[in-house]
């Protein structure tokens, strides 16, 4: 059975990891092939990749999806990061994603909410 296009519906993960080292959430070429190797692991197709090193320390690195998008914001001086993904349909899984993320990083302490968006898919 092939994936439904179109359907307004979506799931949108909300995560927060601790407990890293700063030199891993300011290694920008890290970052940015972890998030992008976790993401199409999980079933996401990635379309672009873009980051920004901030001075004197912290990465953000955007995802397009053709799914939707993902995020990390990183505080290397308090060893954590933000991380969003947002996916649409059922290909990606954004909380593997998620989980995927945190092992490569190093086995971050996670934590993560979902949150269901759109319409429900009507079942007869």
């Amino acid at each position: 059975m092939s994936a439904e296009v179109g359907r307004f519906a979506g799931r949108h993960v909300l995560a927060e990891f601790h407990g890293l080292r700063a030199a891993v959430l300011d290694d920008v070429a890290g970052l940015r092939h972890a998030l992008e190797n976790a993401l199409r692991s999980a079933g996401a197709t990635v379309c672009q990749v873009v980051s920004q090193r901030f001075a004197p320390q912290g990465v953000t690195v955007l995802a397009l999806l053709s799914e939707s998008h993902a995020s990390v914001h990183t505080y290397p001086e308090v060893g954590s990061m933000f991380v969003d993904v947002f996916t649409c349909g059922d290909q990606a899984d954004p909380e593997l994603a998620v989980q995927l993320l945190a092992d490569a990083l190093g086995g971050a302490d996670t934590t993560m909410t979902t949150v269901h968006r759109g319409m429900s898919a009507v079942t007869a």
